[in-house]
């Protein structure tokens, strides 16, 4: 199995891969910065929480992480509804299943490490 740390990595890789292949309008002009910056921060807020000083610290930078990476997940829904070019609607999708499964670890490292600190 892919290590969570590779896997949030060629989650970016992939959602600028997906950019290169949408439209150059304003819309998606907006959405391409927005979507870029939060599924790349997902991933670099979980490599932080690597070297954290501490369990709280952690804590913060994966629920960052969590938080970013829900944002992705809101902004790729937003492309499959707009999207017009059916050459990349199972790209999407599979860009939309790794989000919420991303989404699901993420939580559930949260969840456990919230309950550790109680």
């Amino acid at each position: 199995m892919q290590d969570l740390a590779e896997r949030l990595v060629s989650f970016s890789i992939e959602i600028i891969k997906l950019f290169r292949k949408l439209p150059i309008t304003e819309e998606y002009k907006i959405i391409r910065y927005q979507l870029i910056r939060s599924a790349t921060s997902s991933g670099a807020n979980y490599e932080e929480a690597q070297g954290a000083s501490s369990r709280a610290d952690f804590t913060n930078k994966v629920r960052i992480s969590l938080k970013e990476m829900r944002e992705s997940n809101y902004w790729l829904r937003v492309i499959e509804g707009i999207n017009e070019q059916s050459s990349l609607q199972d790209e999407i999708k599979n860009l939309i299943e790794e989000s919420s499964e991303l989404k699901n670890i993420l939580g559930a490292i949260c969840s456990k490490t919230t309950r550790k600190n109680t």
